[in-house]
């Protein structure tokens, strides 16, 4: 874990924006999906606090909570950086370079896979296949795609976010 993400979660969780979602769903048979997806849309993760929260909101146990949470690889307990780069290491990736394209964003940001900044502003995913595979070697930043990448284009892509704050 990098110091920044120690720092948020030595951090008190302000649980009114939790609150608030999970009064929608506590009277909702089957509603422990669709509240911890808000709630990671709300906080970009899921704070611990918020899981005892939801426990005790929709009288589920904890551990059930947690089962779901790491069960389903949407979701994250950990910060996360404003801006995801997911690089593909599919087949088509892999022979055109994704090795050498994840060794870039490594040497950019000083991360790796399932690595945040301690800005919070990037984190790094390799990911199966984003299905691209004509593009390749490609990259996602959040829900825009990049192909056809080399390493003089991974640092345009990222100096564009970085100047994007």
């Amino acid at each position: 874990m990098t110091e920044a993400a120690e720092q948020v979660k030595e951090q008190v969780v302000d649980l009114t924006g939790a609150n608030a979602i999970l009064d929608k769903y506590v009277d909702m048979h089957g509603a422990l999906m669709p509240a911890l997806q808000e709630i990671q849309e709300f906080y970009g993760y899921i704070p611990e606090p918020t899981v005892h929260l939801t426990a005790e909101r929709l009288n589920v146990y904890s551990s059930q909570i947690y089962g779901v949470l790491t069960f389903y690889a949407q979701f994250h307990l950990q910060p996360r950086g404003k801006y995801i780069i997911r690089v593909c290491m599919g087949t088509a990736c892999h022979v055109k370079g994704a090795a050498r394209i994840a060794d870039t964003v490594k040497d950019r940001l000083g991360v790796v896979h399932a690595e945040t900044t301690e800005d919070l502003k990037f984190t790094a995913e390799y990911v199966a296949c984003i299905g691209a595979c004509g593009m390749a070697p490609v990259i996602m930043v959040n829900d825009a795609t990049y192909g056809s990448l080399t390493v003089q284009k991974v640092d345009e892509v990222i100096e564009k976010y970085q100047a994007m704050g």
